[in-house]
């Protein structure tokens, strides 16, 4: 590892997602294989996939995620409920919303937050909103965080990986104002271990990637050559 980096394990920080469109079963029991080789914290897959992963990690360590409104968040409400009811259902231990980005834009901020409060009560459990930063004004990112967490989130989520990923800066942003109350998930783009890394040391506290086995092979390598 790069002296100018301190030893941070990456793999509990991480969720090793598999949120393609094309993805198959196969792929599925790969990922969930790889989560508990490995030791991430979850695997994060499309909602049809939720009850064969609940199955592969019963009495493992990794949870099993899930993705709601995803990856547009711009279904109603009603969809997004039930989407989130069938997937604890089916055995999620955390959801992962997208939420309405043109009511958020319109100024429609009391609907957002009914939106994810319900989900929140719903849930009972780990919800993580995704704000798509990428997508937002400075102003708009801390308008959404507020409501989020208002509204009972545990987590901020830059990204859905679909319209650009993460950066350092909105993770120090979303940092500042949640000063310490929910965690905050990094998401989208996360090529390099040193790149996670960064992330890490900004605030991050979770971290969404497919590339997570790639990620700890790139520490090893550096660690070998060292």
């Amino acid at each position: 590892m790069a002296a100018d980096y301190p030893n941070i394990d990456i793999a509990p920080f991480i969720d090793h997602s598999l949120l393609l469109p094309t993805a198959t079963p196969e792929q599925v029991v790969q990922w969930c294989e790889e989560a508990d080789r490995y030791n991430f914290a979850t695997v994060c897959l499309n909602p049809v996939y939720v009850r064969q992963a609940v199955e592969l990690l019963h009495n493992k360590n990794p949870k099993v995620c899930t993705v709601i409104g995803f990856p547009n968040g711009a279904t109603t409400s009603a969809v997004k409920f039930y989407e989130a009811q069938e997937a604890l259902e089916n055995g999620a231990d955390e959801l992962d919303v997208v939420i309405n980005l043109g009511w958020l834009k319109a100024g429609k901020i009391e609907e957002v937050h009914q939106e994810i409060a319900t989900i929140c009560e719903v849930a009972g459990q780990c919800v993580k909103v995704i704000l798509e930063t990428n997508l937002l004004t400075d102003a708009e990112k801390k308008i959404a965080a507020e409501i989020a967490m208002e509204a009972g989130a545990a987590f901020l989520k830059t990204s859905t990986g679909w319209n650009g990923g993460a950066t350092v800066a909105d993770v120090q942003m979303l940092k500042e104002i949640a000063r310490e109350r929910v965690g905050i998930k990094a998401s989208g783009g996360i090529r390099t271990h040193n790149q996670a890394l960064d992330l890490i040391l900004a605030g991050a506290t979770r971290l969404g990637t497919s590339r997570g086995v790639d990620l700890l092979r790139q520490r090893e390598n550096v660690e070998k050559s060292e």
